[in-house]
């Protein structure tokens, strides 16, 4: 149900004057801990039953910042999850750099998460109850307990989801095009066969100039969004976000092209974002710490600088892929001379026949 907003000139509750409610933030935190901080790192970690070297190495793998040997920092829930972990080691269930490279996503991926989370709730104060920032974020302390419950099950939910989806793709076999342009070599060092697709934003640099900062996280919001839309009902994965650009991938060659397409299509078709420019390549890479590397990468990220905006544009590998498929019109463009590639025969794909992807 749609909340009721509040009076412009109301001030939150406990926080009037520009006095922060220290009470509310300490029993926020105890709600979030688990209890009050009363323990030291060398308790958990003897608690854990590990040196305090190895505690260390998993607290900044989760992004945690160093504490003396005094400050009483921890909880029990701090040894739950400490033990959690290195119960994982002890049983041999994961190697110990796999435990720690696993540990540095949680918290990587957390810690972004709760920042935008945060600014999402602070943002929709500001806009829709007539709060200063200031108060808004003030207001947050109080309104977060109704919050954490129905946050986490939602966490957890979608993690799960995510992970089967993982699972499935690990099973997903491209029927075309799964030799183009590798060797042995390349599966060797580069396993994943992937479509790998950059979408970069027109004249971003100049527009940022000229609007101000509430403006400009509007538009790049906007921009992340309608492209997580997309590539998500492509069957794709968002790689990364930076700023006027994102990367994504795709488990065939003929879905990175549709969701290239549509991405292409939907940003232009879009009046309040500039046009963009968007190159897909199909080719092996090497996926490590949530991000994509190689060969690949570098040529999508290259052709794009190439496609005039609008328009999406593949190499002639690539292309090789998509011939023949009715759905996609192959348009061979003169040669050109790429940085670290040499001589590359880039083609613009257009649509062909049917529908393309449709996002409802």
């Amino acid at each position: 149900m749609p909340r009721v907003p509040l009076p412009a000139q109301t001030a939150p509750a406990g926080a009037s004057n520009g006095k922060v409610d220290r009470q509310a933030i300490k029993d926020l935190e105890v709600r979030l801990l688990g209890s009050e901080r009363t323990m030291k790192r060398r308790e958990v970690a003897a608690g854990a039953g590990v040196s305090l070297l190895s505690a260390r190495k998993i607290w900044r793998a989760l992004g945690f910042a160093n504490l003396g040997d005094e400050d009483l920092a921890f909880t029990q829930a701090d040894l739950d999850a400490l033990t959690t972990i290195i119960d994982l080691v002890r049983e041999e269930r994961l190697t110990e750099e796999a435990a720690i490279s696993i540990t540095r996503s949680v918290g990587q991926m957390t810690d972004r998460m709760v920042v935008w989370q945060v600014e999402a709730l602070v943002e929709e104060m500001v806009h829709q109850r007539g709060l200063t920032d200031a108060q808004a974020r003030q207001r947050l302390v109080h309104e977060l307990p109704n919050l954490i419950d129905s946050l986490e099950k939602v966490l957890v939910y979608s993690y799960r989801r995510q992970l089967n989806a993982g699972v499935a793709r690990l099973t997903v076999r491209a029927e075309a095009g799964l030799g183009a342009g590798t060797g042995a070599d390349d599966e060797d060092s580069l396993p994943l066969l992937r479509a790998v697709g950059f979408a970069d934003l027109v004249s971003y640099t100049s527009l940022s100039r000229q609007m101000n900062e509430k403006t400009l996280a509007q538009l790049v919001q906007r921009f992340e969004n309608r492209c997580a839309e997309i590539i998500s009902v492509g069957g794709g994965r968002l790689v990364k976000t930076i700023g006027d650009e994102v990367l994504y991938i795709a488990s065939s060659p003929q879905a990175g092209a549709e969701i290239s397409l549509a991405l292409a299509k939907a940003i232009g078709d879009d009046d309040l974002l500039p046009s963009a420019r968007v190159a897909m390549v199909w080719g092996r890479v090497l996926s490590r710490l949530g991000d994509i590397y190689g060969p690949t990468v570098n040529l999508a990220a290259r052709l794009t600088t190439l496609a005039e905006p609008g328009t999406v544009l593949v190499d002639a590998t690539t292309a090789s892929t998509l011939a023949g498929d009715e759905r996609f019109v192959l348009i061979p463009q003169k040669v050109r001379t790429v940085r670290g590639f040499g001589e590359v025969n880039p083609v613009t794909v257009a649509h062909g026949t049917g529908k393309g992807l449709v996002v409802d």
